[in-house]
């Protein structure tokens, strides 16, 4: 199912009601997911990710815009009447029931024509639970159940209508590390499986990238960018939307422009022809830098990691918006800890140019 939001729009009134005014939650979005896709809103708390999850759903009403599932506008349709399926941050499964009555609960609701048999009901649950791989545990209450394991039911629960469009608000945020890795790799699993457009809202940008099509990187409920992961990861529109991607983060520096050539401090570390001269920001990757005896980038060596394959040199640049500049460089490199600096040309591909004042990326 094609999910189409144009120009959607969610004012909220300001809390302060002596300062009055208003808050813009979500601000002219205009996006289609394709259909059988799955989409990743990915943004820093606050930024309306949630909020467009709950207007798709229809629990909550956009201020202004259109919601479209295919053909058909359902922006005043009610929640119940547009066939989703949600799921929470917190799991909301009622702890009187067993996993099997939690996740019939959806199928007894069910009235007029879609009205279903007991026999049907308990087909179409047991379905859904060997799905999320949870069928052995129908008789649990959700007491019972580790944090994984409700997380499951819940899917199952949203999975058992057979919905059109599937909406995960942060799901994965209450299990530790292993369990979100494994969980998530289980979401994309079950969505390839049933072919669902599914939307998944998160503030973990390795999780987004890691599990979606595509993504949509939001900031004070403005679009500032969509595309694939590793398109969005290896051509940011701004530095927010650098700085918001890669783990380690991009390492930021004031820079400028001169000459078609990139300055850090007082060095000429990059030809950027086509460049006008100017003040910027430069943001370079982690994986962007190549140790060279020789390069024109020089820093203050302070620590070396050795994480196996890769090692992450650490060190200072008085260039540098952050207090340190993190490489990441194959091990077999050899780095010389009894010396005070350390040396480094750029991979030009890995190294970002943005606008001082708007932000915005400058292309070279």
């Amino acid at each position: 199912m094609k999910v189409e939001l144009r120009n959607l729009t969610k004012i909220f009134p300001s809390r302060n009601k002596k300062a009055g005014g208003e808050v813009i939650a979500v601000n002219d979005f205009t996006f289609t997911i394709p259909d059988g896709k799955l989409v990743g809103l990915l943004g820093p708390s606050g930024c309306g990710k949630s909020t467009t999850l709950y207007m798709i759903s229809g629990l909550q009403k956009p201020s202004s815009g259109q919601i479209f599932f295919g053909e058909e506008d359902v922006t005043t349709l009610s929640p119940e009447n547009r066939g989703v399926g949600l799921v929470f941050q917190n799991y909301a499964l009622y702890p009187h029931m067993t996993v099997k009555q939690n996740i019939l609960f959806p199928l007894q609701n069910l009235k007029g024509k879609d009205k279903m048999t007991k026999e049907e009901m308990l087909e179409r649950a047991y379905e859904a639970a060997k799905l999320v791989q949870i069928d052995e545990l129908m008789d649990r209450k959700p007491s019972e159940l580790s944090g994984g394991q409700q997380q499951r039911v819940a899917i199952a629960r949203a999975l058992v209508k057979m919905p059109r469009v599937l909406l995960l608000d942060e799901p994965l945020s209450n299990l530790d590390a292993r369990l979100r890795l494994q969980t998530r790799e289980e979401i994309r699993r079950i969505q390839k499986e049933t072919g669902i457009t599914t939307v998944f809202v998160t503030h973990d940008q390795e999780e987004a990238m890691s599990i979606s099509d595509m993504i949509v990187v939001m900031k004070l409920g403005v679009v500032q960018q969509v595309g694939a992961p590793q398109e969005v990861y290896d051509d940011p529109a701004n530095l927010f939307v650098a700085k918001f991607l890669g783990t380690p983060p991009i390492n930021v520096f004031k820079g400028r422009v001169a000459g078609g050539k990139l300055y850090l401090a007082e060095n000429a570390v990059l030809d950027v022809p086509g460049v006008e001269d100017r003040e910027v920001f430069v943001g370079i990757r982690p994986e962007g830098f190549n140790l060279d005896p020789e390069g024109p980038m020089v820093c203050d060596l302070k620590n070396v990691e050795v994480m196996g394959r890769d090692m992450s040199v650490v060190c200072e640049h008085p260039a540098s918006v952050n207090p340190l500049v993190r490489a990441i460089i194959n091990s077999d490199n050899k780095v010389d800890l009894s010396k005070a600096k350390v040396s480094y040309s750029l991979k030009p591909h890995k190294v970002f140019i943005f606008d001082a004042e708007t932000e915005n990326r400058i292309r070279f």
